[in-house]
């Protein structure tokens, strides 16, 4: 690899789908590898094999599809966990097995209950196994940054002589600081012998915000790859979040003069999708990505923009691949005109897929005056979080208005078989998911209710989260649509889909030494 260049790994789809709420289905993380493939990912954390069928099967997947990353699955350091790792890597083009064990006091006393020795005696075993399996191996001391050196020296050393050929350093708690963490990746290049035979990495979380500061000073103290996430979502408050870092480096380049092979034009596009399938929105000042990254409401800003746009801003919002929403779409648009525009917007759909949503399309632009960009980004990918649920809402209708009691006729479709049901509520969203509950009777409990419009104007669709918590397991769903009370119900059932996903899954144990 160059010295100059900076190897890009997504954990997307593995420490991503960690952040409470979020889950993803297999066509929906398919969809996603498929993206991060296409816009130049160099590594793809594709799950933790491990942990359930549903992760195993998911890097197995992803291993068929994607063309040109390394596909990389998770595992702690015991045998079975690499095995496993490796039986679902098999059919990967190029493939790569994490493994990983913690190594700072606190964690070794209390998680895993080992003494050093030990731990040191699992990461030579782990990462020797792992070498045998596959050829690509990376190797992870978690709780790194609170690591004694001596010993995190140690460990580095000995996973690099048992074939480890990435070295990554996370901040697994963000509990660093840039300066700190940036002489954390020099004192290991300066003390580690054989440290020139790997790559070194960093994963930082952002419990301080952080992240994204903590990998840039890494970069700058000779780490050659970044692990992130797009949105920066993951466990707690999150990761680094990959579009920040590409964008950083490719602007400051006068600092940082490092590449990657990231099309930086398909960030805004993976933002979306990643925000449809996961149901997290992506907040308005969120930086390259969120609505106001490009917008200028001050008066001086204006003045200043309207003169030369480099008064106020430092990216063009075309080098992020966000344009200008447009008003050229409408009932009278043609199927020629519609499919330029999705591919415009950055998608590539089959027949089926193309003519289901052209016929939204057109539902829609009988109920709005002006189609915008983002109502079609907002229906397609509606109908994509939606395309192998086992609850459906087939339709809907609601009495409301100041004199009680609410009411909402609800008609659900739960594997194949309809259901109709009349309920009464606070309120009519209250009633519509006592209807749902009523139908599909469950124990979760709502924990945020969220609407916010896609586009301006009383005619524009409405976009609502709902999350929902059960025996400790939290999901979110998201739906649009042009009646509010319509969007409500559908994201309801939405996470109540995801929840069923959700109870498929158990989260693997902590590695102890019997493993």
């Amino acid at each position: 690899m160059p010295h100059d260049n900076v190897l890009i790994f997504d954990t997307t789809l593995r420490d991503g789908e960690q952040s409470p709420g979020a889950s993803m289905t297999l066509d929906e993380k398919l969809l996603v590898a498929e993206l991060l493939d296409a816009m130049g990912v160099d590594v793809i954390e594709a799950g933790f094999p491990i942990a359930s069928n549903g992760d195993f099967e998911s890097v197995r997947e992803v291993s068929k599809v994607v063309k040109n990353a390394v596909v990389c699955g998770l595992a702690r350091a015991g045998a079975k966990d690499i095995e496993r790792a490796a039986e679902a890597l098999q059919p990967a083009q190029r493939g790569r097995i994490h493994t990983f064990i913690s190594t700072s006091p606190v964690h070794m006393k209390h998680k895993l209950q080992m003494e050093p020795e030990a731990v040191l005696d699992a990461v030579i075993a782990s990462v020797s196994l792992a070498r045998n399996l596959v050829d690509n191996v990376e190797w992870s001391p978690e709780d790194a940054t609170r690591t004694d050196h001596d010993f995190l020296c140690r460990c580095v050393e000995a996973a690099i002589k048992a074939g480890a050929t990435t070295i990554n350093i996370p901040d697994t708690v963000g509990y660093t600081i840039p300066s700190e963490y940036g002489a954390l990746i020099a004192m290991l290049r300066e003390r580690v012998p054989n440290i020139d035979r790997a790559v070194i990495s960093t994963h930082c979380h952002n419990d301080l915000g952080l992240a994204v500061a903590n990998s840039l000073a890494g970069v700058a103290a000779g780490a050659r790859q970044v692990e992130c996430t797009i949105n920066g979502i993951g466990e707690r408050a999150g990761n680094a979040a990959l579009e920040e870092i590409v964008m950083a480096l490719k602007v400051r380049r006068d600092l940082m003069p490092y590449d990657t092979g990231i099309d930086t034009t398909m960030l805004a596009r993976a933002s979306k999708l990643v925000s449809s399938v996961t149901a997290f929105p992506v907040q308005y000042n969120k930086a390259i990505v969120g609505q106001n990254a490009f917008a200028h409401e001050s008066g001086i800003h204006q003045d200043g923009m309207l003169k030369n746009n480099q008064t106020y801003e430092i990216m063009t919002p075309e080098s992020v691949g966000i344009t200008k929403s447009s008003l050229v779409m409408g009932k009278h648009s043609g199927r020629h005109a519609f499919r330029e525009k999705l591919r415009e917007l950055g998608y590539d759909l089959g027949q089926n897929a193309m003519q289901d949503a052209f016929n939204r399309f057109k539902d829609l632009a009988d109920k709005k005056k002006h189609v915008f960009d983002d109502d079609i980004v907002a229906l397609v990918d509606d109908e994509v979080a939606r395309g192998n649920d086992r609850i459906r809402v087939a339709s809907l209708r609601v009495i409301a208005g100041s004199e009680g009691p609410q009411e909402a006729t609800l008609d659900l479709v739960v594997d194949g078989v309809s259901e109709k049901v009349t309920c009464t509520g606070d309120g009519p969203v209250d009633a519509t998911f006592n209807a749902i509950k009523a139908i599909f009777p469950h124990d979760a409990r709502l924990q945020l209710y969220q609407v916010h419009a896609v586009t301006a104007g009383t005619d524009a669709q409405a976009e609502v989260s709902v999350r929902l918590e059960e025996a400790g397991k939290t999901v979110t769903g998201r739906a649009a649509d042009t009646d509010t009370l319509v969007a409500s119900a559908r994201a309801y059932v939405s996470a109540l889909n995801k929840l069923l996903v959700k109870r498929e899954k158990a989260a693997p144990s902590a590695w102890v030494a019997s493993s």
